[in-house]
């Protein structure tokens, strides 16, 4: 399997958990009908398919990407969908896109703008810029997760592993990080700036896309945290013998298959007004 068929198929396990909290975040943003609007880093399509519902029916959606094999893949996907005349795509980079001034009604950014190896504050500039004046920009992110009910202890630990913590690191500036965005938002000229947040959730009995998605989460969450759980002690080893207990799929006490399970995670959206 491609590169490709792996980010394909990564977005539409983990759609089924984000895309009710995507749905309730478009719904929040108010966009006119019939507005016509950016979706920067759009990947394989999914977000632009729900945005282009909210501007419906005389809306239009433009989606941007690096990747040529991706936007080949969600033009194909439009197409079936027979949403070409509502959405079209573009390859180009976020940091220097490839619009001018004021060509939007607003723009949309999900998972890039503070969780990409770039500083976040000249993204938010350029998504401000080719918006009109009166315009929105909006970005969101992961913000949280409980996925291990009954386990703080564990949980907590996972969190404050190298990856628990990723895309952020040791050293990092505490403005760099995402939940900060309402200063870059305020440092790039944008007005009435707000931050929301956005929860879903899965209890048992888990659906079957939702136990594939939150298997595959726990194995991209925590990738590597052996050494760091173990730490050469007593307590050390006793949470990873309770992360290989509770997070591997293949043990049989893995945590997706009690009877109570329940996890919830957040998206957090930020959102400014560009001035008139």
């Amino acid at each position: 399997m491609s590169e490709t068929d792996d980010s394909v198929q990564i977005a539409h396990l983990f759609n089924h958990l984000r895309e009710p909290i995507f749905r309730s975040a478009i719904q929040a943003l108010r966009f006119p009908s019939g507005s016509e609007g950016l979706d920067a880093g759009c990947g394989a399509g999914l977000q632009a398919l729900l945005l282009a519902e909210a501007v419906w029916p005389a809306g239009h959606v433009t989606g941007l990407d690096l990747s040529p094999e991706l936007l080949a893949y969600a033009e194909d996907m439009v197409k079936k969908a027979g949403l070409s005349e509502r959405i079209s795509f573009r390859e180009g980079d976020v940091n220097d896109l490839p619009f001018d001034y004021d060509t939007f009604d607003w723009a949309w950014s999900v998972d890039l703008v503070g969780y990409a190896p770039i500083e976040p504050l000249p993204l938010v500039k350029e998504l401000a810029r080719v918006v009109k004046p009166g315009g929105s920009v909006a970005i969101l992110a992961w913000s949280s997760e409980n996925l291990l009910p009954g386990h703080p202890l564990l949980e907590a630990r996972l969190k404050a592993t190298t990856a628990g913590i990723a895309p952020f690191a040791t050293g990092e500036e505490p403005e760099s990080h995402f939940l900060r965005a309402l200063g870059w938002f305020r440092d790039a000229g944008l007005e009435a700036c707000t931050a929301r947040t956005f929860a879903g959730d899965a209890q048992a009995p888990l659906i079957d896309d939702h136990r594939r998605a939150l298997t595959a989460l726990f194995e991209m969450r925590w990738p590597g945290v052996e050494a760091e759980l173990r730490k050469e002690d007593a307590h050390g080893e006793r949470l990873w013998a309770e992360y290989r207990r509770l997070c591997l799929p293949e043990s049989p006490d893995f945590i997706l298959d009690h009877p109570d399970y329940y996890a919830f995670f957040t998206y957090s959206m930020f959102q400014g007004k560009v001035a008139e």
